[in-house]
């Protein structure tokens, strides 16, 4: 069987499109908890009903991008890399611009689905053909490269929703229906055009929990990926609340209040840089295990300085959310490893619903630590959640296989 050509090119059109498409990616997973507030009074939502209206619709957004997740993944394999990546860019771009007309909560709440049901393709199906049109030499700074560029989208979001809310959902709308112009120039991968002249099944779902070696890599990568949103999902998003607690100060010395906004644009910014340095840990080491454990061990880390943060500045502690989005930026590592842990006709399947996966599992993270704050308070809680994740992290690298150098030209077969 003939070979198909990769490229050793490491920022190709289809890294190029893939890193944008990530960019506007998070830009919209972002944009919401920065514009939450302002939004929902602006459409007459009461400062009382505020916090339920939010978790309202970021459970809608997230059931959206959990369907989607499945429905791009699927469809991924079955009709094309690029009819799927098409749909995906076109769909969240409309209702991006959509969501800047809303005028109740309804309203809000199906865009937020229709969004995310759009913006859970677009990450998985983006590192699929990186993986699949890049050398096994540097399909890892391929994925890097996107990770870190998509990354930087929470930055962008944080300064346009400045503008003001309508304006800045508008505008993440605007920059996806521009990214469907580069979209002629990228073509389809050389490994799918393979399988499907080959006939082989493509796209069944089922399979990767009909298989029991498929299965334990398929939850390991799910449970290796869950520090992040650990992370994310609590330690950012109620940095707040947390800094309260801790008892963080200003310069002065008096209490201040975190400003989320900033908390999310360090951390971010930090995560952009991670991307980048844990691809090349990686690389060093010609190890994806090895560069995963490494950083899962160095978020553990940063949590227990994070834990014990008691009355330092809000410098310092925008400081610590900054690192840790470095330790935390092995998710492009982690969705690299999930790519490369199957074969080409369930790949896109995979890889799409793994990150929607664990990001789907920051509810249960949540939920969890919401019901333990009550008793134990909101600190204590977020310890046990956290090293319950971390700890399920690290014993789960030792269930996926070493991919680095893997060869990706094959099929999965019962």
């Amino acid at each position: 069987m003939t070979k198909v050509h990769n490229s050793k090119n490491i920022l190709n059109i289809v890294v190029i499109v893939a890193a944008l498409g990530y960019f506007v990616d998070i830009y919209d997973l972002i944009l919401f908890s920065i514009v939450r507030v302002p939004s929902l009074k602006a459409i007459g939502i009461a400062d009382a009903e505020i916090k339920n209206a939010g978790i309202y619709l970021i459970n809608m957004q997230m059931m959206g991008m959990l369907i989607g997740g499945i429905v791009w993944g699927i469809l991924g394999d079955k009709r094309g890399r690029l009819a799927a990546l098409f749909l995906t860019i076109l769909l969240y771009s409309l209702a991006n611009i959509a969501n800047g007309f809303a005028q109740n909560l309804q309203q809000y709440a199906w865009l937020r689905i229709i969004a995310g049901f759009g913006l859970a393709g677009e990450l998985g199906i983006g590192i699929t053909l990186v993986s699949e049109v890049m050398s096994k030499e540097t399909r890892g700074w391929g994925t890097s490269i996107v990770s870190g560029v998509g990354i930087a989208g929470a930055v962008l979001a944080f300064f346009i929703a400045k503008w003001g809310w309508r304006e800045a959902y508008w505008a993440g709308g605007v920059l996806g229906l521009l990214l469907l112009g580069l979209r002629i120039y990228v073509h389809e991968s050389g490994m799918f055009d393979k399988v499907k002249e080959a006939k082989a099944s493509r796209g069944d779902f089922f399979s990767l929990f009909t298989n029991r070696k498929r299965f334990i890599k398929y939850i390991a990568c799910i449970f290796a990926g869950a520090p992040v949103w650990f992370v994310i999902g609590i330690l950012v998003s109620f940095s707040k609340e947390l800094g309260e607690y801790l008892g963080i100060v200003n310069d002065a010395g008096q209490p201040e209040a975190i400003n989320i906004g900033k908390a999310v644009m360090y951390h971010y910014i930090g995560a952009s840089f991670g991307s980048i340095l844990t691809g090349y840990i990686s690389h060093k080491l010609r190890s994806r295990k090895k560069a995963l454990l490494i950083a899962i061990s160095f978020v553990g880390l940063l949590c227990i300085i994070y834990f014990n943060a008691f009355g330092i500045s809000s410098s310092m502690f925008f400081f610590i959310l900054f690192v840790l989005g470095i330790a935390q930026g092995y998710w492009a590592v982690i969705i690299a490893v999930a790519s490369e842990q199957f074969g080409t006709n369930i790949r896109s399947t995979a890889t799409t619903t793994v990150p929607n996966f664990i990001r789907g599992a920051t509810v249960l993270m949540t939920l969890w630590w919401s019901s333990m704050s009550a008793g134990m308070g909101i600190l204590r809680s977020a310890m046990i959640v956290g090293a319950t994740v971390i700890i399920l992290a690290l014993i789960a690298v030792f269930f996926l296989e070493e991919s680095h150098g893997k060869d990706l030209d094959y099929i999965e077969v019962e």
